[in-house]
């Protein structure tokens, strides 16, 4: 009997030490960590749950469990080039992609992007709404990432009409690209993405998940239900600064042609349409966080948050008139910033905000790190898993984001771009070289002293002072993107 006992405990040891060697990876569903990945679609972080005008208290109530990094950025402020940059782990020279007209898919047609690394490894993966580009490309989304037929994913803003029974209201907005009508959320697409949102999480949640909720909103059109612009006084939202940087260069800007139209019809907008245009976008992030708030709430109804890494973040900004700009396809601040919360279960650090330098494309390694999950090849980001432990840690010393000119190019049309921005983030300034594609050779730069001048509205490019400012920012600007090396012209 004494030796029965003295064996059971040697492979009891035995077990103790081979599991101590072993790394921790879930083989249960009960055990494994799921994904909620919410993306918003064109949002301000300056506007949403930053402290920002914004009403959001969805988000705010989420930025309060998990950790909200307040320096984020996109690799490219347009749709299709961030997204597929985010959701491939490769930034957009390595793609070869800078337009919303290529799919990924015709460049790098055996790439693993995230949602197909979670299907991999035994995840029930779905997309409910607008994650990959949803428009202009030959394939539609990426049907081979998912688990089952995508929903919403695949459409034109144009298009998104309020769908009522009975006569329709009448719009209250006049202003272009306005709607301010009285419909139920689930009228416009946004209302609908969160209706079957809920439906699959009471579907797949008895699995280990990686659901992904695209929403459309903020993006034009500004047609958010109308109590949710009833949520604002125009009177008191914050005033427009419409003129451009001191000293930047013509490449720097481009004609906001997604609000203002074609040349040579386009609008110029006058002072009360421009600030109704910004009220309806206010309008349309709580209609947005209303919709994330009903997805949180299915979330805990099923008693999946204690086992889900919620993260939820923006595709690149957006210009409201400043700077001169709007919409997106510049390098500056407004377009290249985006929202990024991360919240893992059970976070220590719950509640604080990082100011560390971090890249859309870090969310992949980070979320197959804190689900234990093998790291594909090819990854360019780095996992920000440190910077849940302490908030006030740091990965790394820049953030960069880049734009071609034309702002609106298209591959498809003109094969390659004519000139490319670079622009890189430090804790200081940002930097940006607009360079010829062919050649390599700097057009023209700009510098944004980000202690004094946060709006970037002073290039200090041919300031001496900022000499020192300027030599590292450079150092990095090259070290990432030398400009004796073209990317290649796929």
């Amino acid at each position: 009997m004494f030796h029965r006992l003295q064996c059971a405990v040697r492979l009891l040891a035995g077990v103790a030490v081979i599991a101590a060697l072993t790394p921790i990876v879930p083989a249960l569903a009960a055990e494994r960590l799921n994904v909620l990945l919410i993306m918003a679609d064109d949002l301000r972080p300056d506007l949403a749950s930053y402290g920002g005008p914004a009403q959001t208290p969805n988000l705010d109530a989420l930025a309060r469990r998990g950790i909200q990094f307040n320096r984020a950025y996109c690799q490219q402020a347009l749709c299709n080039p961030s997204r597929s940059s985010m959701l491939t782990g490769r930034r957009p020279d390595s793609l070869g992609l800078w337009c919303n007209g290529v799919h990924f898919r015709e460049l790098a047609p055996d790439v693993v992007t995230l949602p197909q690394h979670f299907k991999a490894n035994g995840y029930v993966t779905r997309d409910v709404g607008k994650i990959f580009h949803n428009w202009h490309t030959k394939e539609k989304g990426d049907r081979r990432s998912w688990s089952a037929d995508e929903f919403l994913h695949y459409e034109n803003h144009g298009n998104d009409k309020p769908l009522v029974a009975g006569r329709l209201g009448e719009n209250r907005a006049t202003a272009p690209k306005c709607e301010r009508i009285s419909v139920p959320d689930d009228s416009y697409f946004d209302g609908r993405v969160a209706a079957e949102a809920v439906r699959v999480l009471n579907e797949i949640k008895n699995q280990p998940f990686f659901l992904a909720v695209g929403f459309w909103k903020p993006h034009a059109p500004f047609n958010a239900p109308a109590k949710y612009w009833d949520l604002y006084d125009p009177a008191i939202l914050p005033p427009l600064d419409p003129d451009r940087p001191a000293g930047a260069p013509e490449l720097a800007f481009h004609d906001g042609r997604e609000l203002r139209g074609l040349p040579p019809n386009q609008l110029t907008f006058t002072p009360q349409q421009a600030a109704e245009m910004r009220h309806g976008y206010l309008a349309g992030i709580s209609y947005l966080d209303a919709q994330v708030g009903k997805v949180l709430s299915a979330l805990a109804k099923n008693g999946l948050t204690e086992r889900t890494v919620i993260v939820f973040c923006g595709d690149h900004g957006y210009h409201l008139g400043e700077q001169g700009l709007w919409a997106k396809t510049s390098c500056y601040e407004l377009d290249a910033h985006v929202p990024l919360l991360i919240v893992p279960p059970k976070l220590s650090q719950a509640g604080k905000k990082s100011d560390a330098l971090v890249e859309l494309l870090d969310l992949y390694p980070t979320l197959i790190d804190l689900c234990g999950l093998p790291a594909p090849a090819g990854l360019e980001g780095t996992t920000l898993r440190k910077l849940l432990d302490d908030p006030a840690a740091a990965v790394k010393s820049a953030a960069f984001t880049q734009h071609p000119r034309p702002a609106y190019y298209d591959r498809t049309e003109k094969g390659v771009p004519d000139a490319m921005g670079y622009s890189v983030r430090t804790a200081k300034a940002r930097y940006t070289q607009w360079r010829d594609w062919q050649t390599g050779k700097l057009l023209a730069a700009e510098l944004y002293d980000h202690t004094s001048d946060p709006r970037e509205m002073t290039n200090l490019i041919d300031s001496p002072a900022a000499e020192p400012l300027l030599a590292e920012a450079r150092r990095l600007l090259h070290q990432q993107f030398p400009p004796d090396k073209i990317p290649a012209k796929r």
